[in-house]
């Protein structure tokens, strides 16, 4: 929840129908797209912004802005009437293949996304073992809500096994434990997205193999850094397809590769193992469908746009962003760990920093932070594990790094004279909470609301307060309330 407004103050303007009643002018509209913009987060510039990817340099947004262009009404679907979008396709997924040493035979597919791949890899897994009447997925922790997205999605029975509470790493011995003979996939990180750590995945997999269990590697986040790390003689750990018994990869572009959202790949060690992935439908009045992915209908621009980034910076432009992107990255861990009160969770491998408190109270501390402009990013707690910020770095933050290590001193230093949060007042709000959830009700947007109104939450548009309460709430009850506050932000007509 990382949004600076109560619900209904983010559902601006009119809507409906009516908006659209009478055609403006172009400068009009995008006058108005420019002023309801405004109010986003900014896209570029100081580390702790962890939704926005900037490679500094304005001719790659320009070459993929050009490129959209060129496909804007280029429909995906349909590769035979636009065969130039399979060849992008192939080209693409062949070069991503290249980096993570995808072997003779290997197939993969352009997703929408990481979590689209992620879902298309369960889907996949899940489809090779028909004789599995009830199948599991196992995963660490520490994995991203996409896999127990793709558990919700396809039926699969998702099975979490616990992380090193110091390396912050998928226990190899716990994940043994838990793979059964309804095993259809087992997932590592590469890195985790919360703390930025490689899982051993040469253990795992070699388990998986051992049994016949698919094993995925998920580096959205860093499958477009780790080879470049590797090439520029960084410590980088085994983790691609040179592993015996790993089967699929996902690898976002959309991230570290720098192309618009949403482009990511997804592939597999043989054909045969993506051929589960497809979708195929002729058995109805219409043309006869066949779906490589989740998407029917998808943008040929997307794909032009990610094939024109990747020619245009090339393996030494590439190269030259991880480099600035890691030397960054090293800078601020060496400067925290001289921040007293502060500490890094695990040991991050590439660009991915998660930081929590030392003795001191940590939503304090983050409240502070955001009381200095600082839009991070945090994460709550676990069972073992502390809440934390996260901080994702990028080409561009290199020069923001020490501004940045001494607005987390200062905050740091501000959270030691003030009390915690929540504040004993603003617990009470939690006992109410509980309440409207139990009612016929439920939790809805705009009883929580009210109720963030009358605990005083929206006094100043700062969340630290917010996240503080979140994080003594049981985790049903705080999904809950995350529903009924996303929910408002598309309220009902």
């Amino acid at each position: 929840m990382g949004c600076r407004a109560t619900v209904r103050e983010l559902v601006v303007g009119e809507a409906g129908v009516g908006m659209f009643a009478d055609g403006r002018p172009m400068a009009e509209v995008l006058a108005e797209l420019e002023a309801l913009h405004a109010g986003d987060e900014p896209g570029r510039g100081r580390p702790g912004v962890a939704n926005t990817f900037d490679s500094g340099s304005a001719s790659v947004e320009q070459v993929a802005v050009r490129a959209f262009d060129l496909y804007l009404h280029v429909n995906g679907l349909y590769p035979t009437s636009f065969p130039s979008v399979a060849t992008l396709e192939h080209q693409v997924v062949a070069a991503v293949g290249e980096m993570v040493h995808a072997p003779p035979g290997a197939a993969g597919s352009w997703t929408s996304g990481g979590t689209e791949s992620c879902l298309l890899a369960a889907k996949a897994a899940r489809d090779a073992r028909p004789d599995i009447e009830h199948p599991e997925i196992v995963f660490a922790r520490s994995a991203h809500a996409a896999w127990a997205k793709a558990a919700k999605y396809f039926g699969l029975e998702p099975v979490i096994v616990d992380i090193d509470p110091v390396r912050m790493t998928a226990e190899v011995d716990a994940v043994e434990r838990a793979i059964t003979d309804r095993t259809v996939l087992v997932v590592v990180s590469a890195p985790s997205y919360g703390h930025g750590v490689v899982d051993p995945i040469p253990e795992i997999a070699t388990i998986c193999a051992r049994l016949g269990v698919r094993c995925h590697v998920d580096a959205c986040i860093g499958g477009w850094v780790l080879p470049f790390a590797e090439q520029l003689g960084r410590p980088v750990p085994d983790w691609d397809f040179r592993v015996p018994g790993v089967d699929s990869i996902s690898v976002d572009l959309h991230k570290y590769g720098y192309a618009p959202k949403g482009c990511s790949i997804v592939l597999y060690r043989t054909a045969a193992m993506r051929r589960t992935q497809y979708f195929v439908a002729s058995d109805w009045t219409g043309y006869p469908v066949v779906n490589s992915t989740m998407q029917s209908s998808k943008s040929g621009g997307l794909i032009a746009a990610a094939w024109a980034v990747l020619r245009h910076i090339g393996a030494d432009g590439y190269r030259a962003l991880v480099t600035r992107t890691l030397d960054a990255t090293r800078e601020l861990v060496d400067g925290i760990a001289e921040i007293d009160g502060l500490r890094v969770l695990g040991t991050p491998a590439t660009s991915l920093v998660a930081v929590t408190t030392d003795g001191v109270d940590f939503f304090p501390f983050l409240d502070e932070l955001e009381r200095l402009g600082w839009a991070v990013q945090p994460q709550l707690s676990q069972t073992g594990i502390p809440p934390t910020i996260h901080l994702t770095m990028t080409a561009t933050h290199g020069p923001h790094v020490a501004d940045l290590l001494g607005a987390l001193r200062a905050a740091v230093l501000a959270a030691r004279a003030r009390g915690p949060l929540p504040t004993a007042e603003q617990l009470r709000f939690v006992d109410e909470l509980a309440a409207q959830a139990a009612s016929d009700a439920g939790v809805s947007a705009d009883g929580l609301t009210e109720l963030m109104v009358k605990a005083g939450l929206l006094t100043d548009g700062r969340m630290a307060p917010v996240h503080a309460l979140l994080d003594t709430l049981p985790p049903q009850l705080r999904e809950n309330v995350l529903l009924a506050f996303f929910e408002g932000l598309n309220p009902p007509l």
